[in-house]
C-alpha cells in the first residue's frame, strides 16, 4: 500500500537541532558524545560536518537520521519531531524522507545490485510495484552502475559499491541525503567522482549533509560545521 509523502515546510529549516545532548553511561562514568549542539540546515544546502575520530560527528548524523535518539534537546527534521516517533514509525519516516550513505556501503551481500535498490522501495511503498524495477535501473544508470545491475556486491570495487549505495539512498526520492565519510575508503579519483555526483544532486534541489574528518578545501560546501569533543564550534 502506498503512503503519501510528507512535504517539508519550506518556510523553516529542513534540520533544526537545539541543545542536543547524547550521553552514554559506562563503568568510568558518563560520557557526553554530544554536549549542547545547535544546528540549522536549510533546504538546498550542501553541508560538511568536520571533526576528528570520536568528535561526535557520526552520532550527530545518526540523530538527524533517527538512527539514534538524543538524551536531551529538540530535533526537528523536515518538520517532524524525531524524538516523538516510535521505532516502527521512525523506520518508515526515514525510509521515505531521508537517504543515508554509509562509509562501508552496507549493501546486502546476498542480493544483487538492483535488488539492493529495489528493497528500499519495497520497504517504503511510495513507488508503484510495477515501476520499481525501471526506477532502480534508472538510478543505477544515473550513478554509472546499470551494467552491473544483476551482479552481487562482492564482485564490485569499493567505489562501485558506494555508487550503488547512493542509488539506494535515492530510491524513494528523499529531500534529505546524509553521508557518513562516503569517500573514506576510496581513492582520490573515485572520491572526486562521488563529489561531482553530490554536487549534481544539490543542484537539482537535494539537501546534503556530509560527515568527514578531512578539512574541506576544494569541495563546494555552502556551510562547514566543525565539531570537537561533542561541541559545535564556529
Amino acid at each position: 500500500m502506498n503512503r503519501p509523502m510528507q512535504q517539508p515546510d519550506v518556510a523553516r529549516p529542513l534540520v533544526e537541532l537545539q541543545a542536543i545532548t547524547k550521553r552514554y553511561e559506562g563503568p568510568s562514568g558518563t560520557f557526553h558524545a554530544l554536549d549542547g549542539v545547535d544546528l540549522s540546515v536549510d533546504a538546498g544546502e550542501f553541508v560538511a560536518i568536520v571533526g576528528q575520530s570520536g568528535s561526535g560527528k557520526t552520532t550527530l548524523l545518526n540523530i538527524i537520521a533517527g538512527i539514534d535518539r538524543p538524551s536531551d534537546g529538540a530535533a526537528t527534521v523536515l518538520g517532524t519531531d524525531v524524538r516523538a516517533l516510535d521505532e516502527g514509525a521512525m523506520a518508515s519516516w526515514r525510509g521515505a524522507h531521508v537517504g543515508v550513505v554509509f562509509q562501508f556501503f552496507q549493501l546486502l551481500p546476498t542480493l544483487t545490485v538492483a535488488e539492493n535498490v529495489l528493497l528500499a522501495m519495497d520497504f517504503v511503498g511510495t513507488v508503484e510495484p510495477a515501476a520499481r524495477r525501471d526506477r532502480a535501473l534508472a538510478l543505477l544508470q544515473r550513478v554509472g552502475m546499470a551494467a552491473h545491475a544483476d551482479k552481487l556486491p562482492a564482485t564490485l570495487s569499493g567505489g562501485e559499491q558506494q555508487r550503488v549505495a547512493i542509488a539506494r539512498a535515492l530510491a524513494n526520492d528523499p529531500p534529505l541525503l546524509l553521508a557518513d565519510e562516503p569517500t573514506g575508503n576510496l581513492d582520490s579519483r573515485t572520491s572526486a567522482a562521488i563529489y561531482e555526483l553530490f554536487e549534481e544532486l544539490v543542484a537539482e534541489g537535494k539537501t546534503l549533509i556530509v560527515v568527514t574528518h578531512a578539512e574541506p578545501s576544494a569541495q563546494p560546501y555552502s556551510k562547514v560545521v566543525h565539531i570537537a569533543d561533542g561541541r559545535v564550534g564556529s
